[in-house]
């Protein structure tokens, strides 16, 4: 599979999410904060060039929206509330709405990580407001101009904003350029998958191979019938009695049944051995590669929808973290206590961690997709080697048929060449003259009687 990726434009690698390890994530989202000196704010576009004071192991960022977020580079907490020396106190509660930014603990949705130049091409869709969290931003349900759009639990670039690909065979129409999509089925209101369409046509191939293999096998039992009835024919006692050199051809047409009979015996038992067998054999492997080829797919398309499904409840999940979070920070806005105080800390570690777990399961989906996509790739283009070397053994097996019709002709013209050599030695003239010498009774006429 690293040959099939390595293979790939660099484009299509980044369109497919193919990413590395998560570890590397971390490493390069630790280098990324280290970048900023501790407790220095870079001010934002429209405000006034002034250095903002956080507290120790805080530190502060843009997001793509030109919103201000925080992030405590000790514990990886985000918030979009500027944290304050003074415990439980925001130190602007009016701008508080939730504890996560567009990114969850450094990473984007995705599974990438959040970098200020890279956001904007990085993220697999765009907020379309400040407001908006992570868990409100669906790439599958708000589709305005987004970058992606979900269908069928298949990711695909968004239509209004699809950057250009470059096809993975460009100068072939291969199979796998132009299966990804499903397609609506004709017989009802479902869909078919691409690779769904690219099975069919192979296992109607298979069934004509099946079909070829049918056809040369009654052509072999018209054959093993027609040499059965010529040597039966060939015995036969009439005429036998000819005489002469009409009578040698005549028994030398009988002969010739014979042989034609064995010569069709022949043609029979290769048909059978160099044409039928050789497409049954090759029918089964086929039948076998098919098999396979259709249970990996369909399990790594079912793995991918599972793993969609549990992005949309992680993301719903999120969006109900922090939906309570703004909530309880409302109502400490209203009455400050120690009771709503813990239920903050206590509903910002859940939000936390909702956004930690819709990180995971996102990560997970675009490994599966990968997977499959990957997959998808190196078993269409199995296909189209199994489609080649299938037509391929057909026309060869149908060049030795006709080869052997044609040595069948040419032994069947043989063995009426002899009939031919005495047919042109008939000599009416010459049978008399052999006859007459062998039944002769006498070459004295009668004479008349005398009185």
């Amino acid at each position: 599979m690293k040959k099939v990726a390595q293979a790939l434009p660099a484009r299509l690698l980044r369109l497919w999410g193919w990413c590395s390890s998560p570890d590397s994530h971390s490493v390069f989202f630790a280098q990324w904060h280290r970048a900023v000196k501790p407790g220095m704010v870079p001010p934002p576009p429209g405000e006034e060039s002034q250095t903002v004071i956080l507290p120790p192991g805080w530190q502060s960022y843009l997001s793509p929206q030109g919103r201000r977020y925080y992030v405590n580079t000790t514990t990886n907490e985000t918030t979009w509330e500027r944290p304050s020396s003074t415990p439980g106190i925001p130190a602007s509660p009016g701008s508080h709405r939730s504890s996560l930014p567009p990114t969850v603990n450094g990473y984007h949705a995705s599974g990438t990580p959040a970098h200020p130049a890279e956001t904007a091409h990085m993220s697999v869709r765009k907020s379309t407001g400040d407001s908006q969290n992570l868990g409100s931003s669906s790439p599958s349900k708000r589709q305005t101009k987004e970058n992606t759009i979900t269908i069928n639990c298949v990711t695909f670039p968004h239509p209004d904003t699809m950057p250009e690909q470059q096809l993975l065979k460009p100068t072939e129409w291969s199979y796998c350029d132009y299966f990804w999509a499903d397609k609506k089925d004709p017989q009802g209101n479902g869909t078919v998958a691409g690779f769904e369409l690219l099975l069919q046509k192979q296992l109607k191939g298979k069934q004509m191979q099946k079909e070829m293999s049918e056809f040369i096998r009654e052509r072999i039992k018209i054959e093993e019938d027609y040499a059965k009835n010529l040597a039966k024919l060939s015995q036969n006692s009439l005429a036998s009695q000819e005489e002469g050199s009409l009578g040698e051809a005549w028994a030398q047409v009988k002969k010739s049944l014979a042989d034609e009979a064995e010569v069709h015996l022949k043609f029979s038992a290769k048909l059978h051995s160099e044409v039928e067998k050789p497409l049954m054999n090759f029918r089964e492997n086929f039948k076998k590669d098919m098999k396979k080829c259709d249970h990996h797919i369909a399990d790594l398309r079912k793995q991918l929808a599972s793993r969609y499904a549990s992005v949309e409840k992680a993301r719903k999940a999120l969006t109900e973290r922090q939906r309570d979070l703004e909530m309880k920070t409302q109502q400490l806005e209203i009455k400050l206590s120690n009771k709503t105080e813990e239920d903050i800390k206590k509903a910002r570690r859940k939000s936390t961690q909702a956004g930690d777990d819709l990180m995971r399961c996102v990560d997970l989906y675009n490994q599966a997709q990968s997977k499959w996509f990957e997959e998808m790739v190196t078993t269409t283009l199995e296909l189209e080697r199994l489609e080649v070397e299938r037509v391929e053994m057909i026309r060869q097996h149908l060049c030795q048929y006709t080869q052997l019709r044609h040595e069948t002709d040419m032994f069947n013209q043989s063995t009426v060449e002899p009939v031919d050599q005495l047919l042109r030695k008939v000599d009416p003239a010459k049978d008399r003259e052999l006859w007459v010498r062998e039944h002769k009774t006498g070459n004295i006429r009668p004479v008349d009687m005398e009185i």
